[in-house]
């Protein structure tokens, strides 16, 4: 079977629109990617223990626009805000390595 010469790959796409892996361009996005779907996780969490932003807020200690911005991928939370966010949603956080 021969491949289709209008196809273009996803990783082709995002190294003509990001830059291509290691450029600075592109750990720019990788690193937004990441932050927008860390804070999607955490919205969804928190939705499932039926949780609001402001009591989220209050058992962190933050505000409910910090919650917010977190959630909607707008800042990029500290290892210690994260944390709390955590238990207080009742999460586990696991670091591993990955499977060789």
């Amino acid at each position: 079977m021969q491949a289709n010469p209008n196809l273009t790959s996803y990783s082709a796409i995002l190294a003509q629109k990001h830059g291509a892996i290691g450029t600075p361009e592109r750990e720019e996005f990788d690193n937004r990617a990441r932050t927008y779907y860390m804070g999607l996780l955490l919205q969804g969490a928190r939705k499932e223990e039926h949780i609001t932003q402001s009591e989220l807020a209050r058992r962190t200690g933050t505000s409910k626009s910090y919650i917010s911005r977190v959630e909607n991928g707008l800042i990029d939370p500290t290892i210690s805000s994260f944390m709390r966010i955590v238990d207080a949603l009742g999460l586990h956080f696991e670091l591993t390595r990955p499977l060789a």
